[in-house]
């Protein structure tokens, strides 16, 4: 019972300047200016393509830029994916497991259920 008590005042303390905002002196924030003329417009050529391709035993998502494919990933049925990655731009994929430095795009996975 005493431990409800102190909770309780200590929750009243704690909401006692949520209550004492009753303020009327407040000015409106200003109008926000619109972005200069100068920057780009949203291309949309720039964004990742992902074409996903579902197969028997595996799950492959290509990644492209304008048209130019530089990642893959492989997700098995049953396994852990892997990515295979273009780093020079020239065609060739090499495997990468886990990400290891020089990264391109992070990859981390932070959890899993």
């Amino acid at each position: 019972m005493h431990r409800i008590k102190a909770l309780i005042a200590l929750l009243a303390i704690a909401a006692a300047p949520v209550f004492a905002q009753n303020r009327t002196d407040l000015q409106p924030l200003p109008v926000v200016p619109p972005p200069p003329p100068e920057m780009l417009p949203f291309d949309a050529a720039l964004e990742p393509q992902v074409t996903i391709k579902r197969r028997d035993n595996e799950t492959v998502e290509e990644f492209r830029v304008a048209g130019q494919l530089y990642m893959i990933k492989v997700t098995p049925t049953h396994g852990v994916p892997y990515y295979l990655m273009d780093r020079q731009g020239d065609g060739n994929f090499s495997k990468m497991d886990a990400p290891s430095p020089p990264i391109s795009v992070p990859q981390w996975v932070i959890g899993t259920f």
